[in-house]
C-alpha cells in the first residue's frame, strides 16, 4: 500500500502537467463531437496536433498537414494527381480514416457522398476521401465556430453526456451532467427543443435553453 501510496505521489504531478495543456482545448471538444465518427478521444487527439486552428489560414492547409491531400506530379507538359501524400500528422490521418468509416455506417448524409464516390473510385478510395472531406468540416467548425448543419442534436448530447462522465464532477465547473450537456448543445446553437435523452432503461431530462441562456445574463447582469 506504501508503494502503490508513493506511485500516486509521483504520478500526481505528472498528470496535472499533460492535464494543463489540454484545459484551453476543453471548450473546442463540442465542436469536434457534433461531427460522425468523432468522439472524444479522437476530438483530443485531433486538437493536440492541431493547436490553435488559426495556423491553417485555409481547409487545404490543414488538409496537406495531416497528409490526405493528393500528391501532385508533374514532368514536361504532363500533370496528374496520384494518391494522399501521406506526408503529415499519421496521428490526424487515421483518425480521420477511422471517423469516416463510422460516418459512412451512421449518418445518411455521408453514406450517399460514400455510395456515390465509391461506384467512381472504388471503396478504399472513397474512404480515404471521405475522411479528407470530414477533415475539411472540422477546419469550418473550428474556424468559424458553428455547427455542423448535418448534426444530429441526440446524437451530438449523447457524445456531451459521455465526455462530461469522463472529465467527472469536479472538473465540469460545478455542473451536473445535463446542464453540462445543455451548455454544450446551447454552445452549437442546436437542441433548442431537445427536452429529454435516454440511454439504457435511464431517461435524462435537460434543463431548456432558456433557462440557461436566462441565468447566465442574470450573472453577467
Amino acid at each position: 500500500m506504501r508503494q502503490d501510496l508513493a506511485t500516486l505521489d509521483h504520478l500526481q504531478p505528472l498528470i496535472a502537467e499533460v492535464e494543463k495543456p489540454v484545459e484551453p482545448w476543453a471548450s473546442q471538444v463540442a465542436f469536434l463531437v457534433q461531427l460522425p465518427g468523432i468522439g472524444v478521444l479522437s476530438a483530443m487527439i485531433l486538437l493536440s496536433a492541431i493547436g490553435v486552428i488559426s495556423r491553417f489560414p485555409s481547409a487545404k492547409k490543414l488538409v496537406g498537414y495531416s497528409g490526405l491531400g493528393a500528391s501532385v506530379h508533374d514532368s514536361g507538359q504532363t500533370h496528374r494527381t496520384g494518391g494522399i501524400t501521406k506526408q503529415g500528422r499519421k496521428e490526424v490521418r487515421s483518425t480521420m480514416v477511422e471517423a469516416a468509416w463510422v460516418a459512412v455506417e451512421t449518418s445518411p448524409y455521408w453514406k450517399a457522398r460514400f455510395e456515390r464516390l465509391a461506384m467512381r473510385l472504388g471503396r478504399n478510395k472513397a474512404l480515404v476521401a471521405i475522411a479528407r472531406k470530414l477533415l475539411v468540416v472540422v477546419w469550418h467548425v473550428l474556424s468559424e465556430q458553428v455547427a455542423d448543419r448535418h448534426a444530429d442534436p441526440e446524437r451530438v448530447a449523447f457524445k456531451l453526456m459521455d465526455w462530461s462522465w469522463k472529465l467527472g464532477a469536479e472538473n465540469r465547473g460545478g455542473q451536473n451532467t445535463v446542464t453540462f450537456i445543455r451548455c454544450g448543445l446551447n454552445r452549437l446553437k442546436m437542441g433548442e427543443s431537445l427536452e429529454t435523452i435516454s440511454r439504457s432503461s435511464r431517461t435524462f431530462r435537460l434543463p431548456s435553453a432558456e433557462t440557461l441562456v436566462t441565468a447566465a445574463s442574470n450573472v453577467t447582469g
